[in-house]
């Protein structure tokens, strides 16, 4: 019953793609052009870098209000100290996620030694940390200039791989989904697991193969590969490692499905929470410099509303807001999802009061989805 659910969520998920794709193909031909695919590859990136760090909270059945003042902070605190007071791209990146580390740092401490819930203290970082930022950027905005000293800042959303090298880390990627995916079946068979049959397993591959090398294809045609796209992929790559290979990803689930059995059974709650938000502290900062640098600026809006994105892309991907239930391809659909229809309605023209209501209606939808699969599955 279970594994029917999750096919009817992955099935539905994958129909929503493809109709947001052929309506917005057929009201705007550019929708679909290398220059737009690239540079909703840049967005995508952005969103799923947050989305990702999003996943493991949300995996433990707490929530992040303070993701998106997070970003803006810590693209403040870099651009201000590159800019203003000139200091070098990488000395003033490492402050600013050292600065992003310790306040997730705190936040998980205060939600796991307190007992306090998530939602309020993170409401709480939300305030504060935007407060903070506007402060830093003294309510200005920060252009982020062309120039070597910012050129570690920039390059992060204005450097293309060149067709070779998008082509070597296609290869790569696939050999290692290949050599995962066959390890994996072999460890289930070990335990003696349910696996999927060998024509399932090549049909998904087969399928990732094609996209993966329609991507590079495409987007070579504008200007190859972007370093954003390589970003999103690495940290997609140790948060899908940390979530299925690790004893730290097993306690993520074991407390999200049933903190007091996993107390009782001596996983270190405390430890395992205070970890997941310094991860999602790590990612919401690569976020904010992708944001700030793609953006051009550091402004009072940058990382704004960026949480509800994060928080979107999760649950449209299957991930249960009570916890315990999320994977790592779920949410990188569900940022695809919603990056494709900002960017399809941005094209059109659509008024900023109506993209507002098509995320709320996208949530709502995806929330109310959540709730009756979980009913079902009860």
């Amino acid at each position: 019953m279970k594994s029917s659910q999750i096919n009817v969520r992955d099935f539905s998920l994958f129909i929503a793609i493809v109709l947001v794709w052929v309506f917005f193909s057929w009201q705007i031909p550019d929708f679909v052009s290398a220059r737009n695919l690239s540079m909703l590859s840049i967005e995508l990136s952005t969103t799923a870098v947050a989305s990702l760090g999003m996943l493991l909270i949300i995996l433990l059945g707490h929530i992040d209000l303070s993701v998106g003042s997070a970003i803006g902070l810590t693209g403040g605190i870099a651009s201000v100290l590159i800019f203003q007071h000139q200091w070098s791209a990488p000395a003033a990146m490492l402050v600013a996620l050292l600065v992003g580390i310790t306040l997730y740092t705190l936040m998980g401490f205060i939600i796991a030694k307190e007992r306090i819930p998530a939602f309020i203290i993170t409401l709480g970082g939300l305030l504060i940390f935007k407060g903070v930022f506007w402060k830093v950027i003294g309510n200005q905005t920060i252009p982020v200039k062309a120039g070597e000293k910012d050129n570690l800042l920039s390059i992060l959303t204005t450097y293309y791989l060149p067709a070779w090298a998008g082509y070597a880390l296609v290869a790569i990627i696939i050999v290692a989904l290949v050599v995962a995916r066959i390890r994996s079946r072999a460890k289930r068979r070990g335990y003696g697991f349910e696996v999927e049959s060998g024509e399932l397993v090549f049909s998904k591959l087969f399928v990732t193969s094609q996209a993966l090398i329609l991507a590079v294809i495409v987007l070579g045609r504008f200007r190859g590969v972007p370093l954003s796209l390589v970003v999103l992929g690495a940290v997609a790559f140790i948060i899908w490692v940390i979530t299925n290979h690790t004893r730290f990803g097993r306690y993520l689930y074991a407390i999200g499905g049933n903190e007091e059995a996993a107390v009782i059974s001596g996983v270190p709650v405390m430890a395992v929470t205070i970890g997941a938000f310094i991860i999602a502290g790590i990612t919401a900062t690569i976020t904010g410099f992708m944001q700030t640098a793609y953006s051009g600026a550091s402004t009072t809006t940058t990382g704004e509303l960026m949480e509800l994105d994060a928080i979107a892309s999760c649950v449209i991907g299957g991930t249960a807001l009570a916890g315990g239930r999320g994977t790592v391809a779920g949410v990188l659909a569900g940022a695809f999802l919603i990056d494709s229809l900002m960017n399809g309605m941005t094209l059109m023209a659509v008024s900023p009061e109506m993209k507002f209501v098509t995320r709320g209606l996208v949530l709502t939808l995806a929330v109310w989805m959540d709730v009756r699969l979980s009913r079902r599955a009860s």
